[in-house]
């Protein structure tokens, strides 16, 4: 059955990206796509760099500002950060459930590259087992 998803963040350049670019390698019949309440420029590259090193390629992928969704409507609305379930917009479309799964912003990561690619690794590994199994108990039943 196919399921229409919307993830939100505030720059939509590196958790919802990483959790788009997941929920689509997880079922073909998922129409994802994911925005930010104040998009960035360009996609981080350090979630290009590490969603490449397990076979996901997002480098094509650009922040798009929610409101560009405002009007459609979605079975789930998921919010991944803290930024975006505060100033989440209110949806004019069908939005039959709203979800919140928090993780850091990997983009506060100090250190050397090395080290700032490890926080990096850490939040696309804390995204990919919780929407796993987000996948699993909700999209698949």
């Amino acid at each position: 059955m196919s399921k229409k998803i919307l993830i939100l963040c505030t720059g939509n350049s590196c958790r919802s990206q990483m959790a788009e670019g997941f929920l689509r390698s997880f079922g073909k019949e998922l129409e994802v796509y994911s925005a930010g309440t104040n998009p960035a420029a360009k996609i981080n590259p350090n979630t290009v760099t590490v969603m490449n090193e397990i076979g996901i390629d997002v480098s094509k992928a650009v922040p798009k500002d929610v409101s560009k969704f405002i009007n459609e409507s979605f079975d789930y609305v998921i919010t991944v950060c803290d930024n975006a379930k505060e100033s989440c917009p209110v949806f004019t479309g069908k939005v039959k459930k709203t979800i919140h799964l928090g993780f850091v912003d990997p983009y506060e990561a100090k250190g050397s590259r090395e080290e700032i690619l490890n926080e990096y690794r850490e939040v696309r590994d804390e995204i990919k087992r919780t929407f796993m199994e987000f996948y699993r108990t909700k999209l698949e039943e």
